[in-house]
């Protein structure tokens, strides 16, 4: 288990952004044999071959081929997308002195813990190469920026009534002398070339500090984009492992609602499916199970009356199964029950987690790939703190166990 954890940290550590941890899982499927197919090419499967495909460098679905005639696949479903600051296209600007980079908050984004923290950037730039366009992933993993508090002399009810404005109060500062922005990014394209362009980017600030066991027993993970990037991890190594036919499904833009192109309401999985199963698509759709993991609200110790009694998620007490009346998460009966029973025969905890009735409930692909899809589907995740956070804290044992899961899932 802590091998794997390690192992899972460094990759966390490697992808700042979804084309970081798109290329890290691309590349760890290709040296394990996977062919890389591409959706503007005829496709000519081989059975007992594994392949993958990507879309816009920032979603991945891989499979092995061909799915079980009698259970279809087996399909994890994940995001690359964390919470974060996104560089405006123009960004930079000056105020009180400073040279500052303006920043859109990207998703549901807990802004307090941005502050005073050591800020890189990463992300993925396009360019002109004389008359060339291309493309580039950069990732500036130096603190090169800083969103400074304001001191409590200044602003007396920090401590009790402290709100943000995402506009104003929440500018990195990179200088006080002068910046050529255009430069810069460029200076990080490995070119030997004078005659670069900077066209376009898709840049995010990150924090510098790298994930770490916490804890008396070393028995928490505390780590930048967990939220998802734990269940991406679970879910290819599951992959990598497992002896039944799979598929692996991490999907972009899942923290802004999943309606674009490569988000879980696009036609990325879709198309793959139906490239897969030809005129046998509804078939296998009907033979298949979507397993959705997305972490999981951890009761808080601090605010244990957040949660439902009955229904709240603890650390390193297994992996939690996310149910909802009104469909937020597509759990069934049925999905549940075929999940519970592979856990209870590797004796592996499971538990469950239901919303409070009197509070808002957030969503998942599940629901969104069990519509696009028409498949049967089952909501989990591994119970975390400090959600949405720069920073979020899981416990050791439960990615691990969901891992275990997921290997033999295709058994039940």
């Amino acid at each position: 288990m802590r091998e794997f954890n390690e192992e899972m940290i460094s990759f966390i550590d490697a992808s700042p952004t979804p084309f970081h941890a798109v290329d890290w899982m691309a590349k760890t499927l290709e040296c394990r044999g996977f062919i890389r197919l591409e959706e503007d090419q005829t496709w000519k499967l081989e059975e007992g071959k594994d392949y993958y495909v990507t879309r816009n460098d920032s979603s991945i679905v891989a499979f092995t081929y061909p799915p079980c005639n009698e259970k279809g696949y087996t399909i994890v479903g994940a995001h690359t997308d964390s919470p974060h600051l996104r560089l405006k296209p123009n960004p930079l600007t000056t105020s009180a002195g400073v040279k500052r980079l303006g920043v859109e908050p990207y998703g549901g984004v807990l802004l307090n813990p941005w502050f005073d923290r050591d800020l890189a950037l990463a992300g993925r730039v396009v360019y002109l190469d004389g008359e060339v366009r291309k493309e580039a992933l950069i990732n500036i993993n130096l603190p090169i920026a800083i969103i400074p508090s304001l001191a409590i002399h200044l602003d007396r009810d920090a401590n009790s009534s402290r709100s943000i404005n995402a506009q104003s109060d929440i500018v990195p500062i990179i200088a006080t002398g002068d910046v050529d922005f255009e430069s810069f990014i460029l200076s990080q394209i490995q070119e030997n070339s004078s005659e670069l362009t900077l066209l376009a980017h898709e840049l995010s600030f990150y924090d510098t500090q790298k994930a770490s066991f916490v804890g008396i027993n070393s028995e928490f993970i505390s780590s930048a984009r967990l939220d998802n990037l734990l269940s991406c991890y679970v879910g290819l190594q599951a992959l990598l492992e497992t002896s039944y036919p799979m598929m692996l499904a991490c999907m972009d833009h899942e923290e802004v609602g999943s309606d674009s192109h490569v988000g879980a309401g696009g036609t990325f999985v879709e198309e793959t499916l139906r490239r897969i199963a030809g005129e046998n698509f509804t078939m296998l759709m009907r033979r298949s199970l979507m397993v959705s993991c997305d972490n999981a609200h951890a009761q808080h110790p601090n605010f244990p009356n957040k949660h439902e009694s009955e229904h709240a998620p603890l650390l390193n007490a297994g992996v939690a199964i996310k149910i909802n009346a009104n469909q937020r998460y597509a759990t069934s009966a049925r999905t549940q029950g075929r999940f519970l029973q592979c856990a209870k025969a590797l004796h592996i905890p499971t538990q469950t987690f239901v919303t409070r009735s009197d509070m808002g409930c957030g969503s998942t692909i599940g629901p969104i790939s069990a519509t696009r899809l028409g498949i049967e589907t089952l909501d989990v995740g591994v119970p975390t703190l400090g959600m949405h956070s720069i920073r979020e804290l899981s416990g050791t044992s439960d990615a691990y166990g969901l891992y275990r899961i997921l290997m033999h899932l295709g058994d039940f």
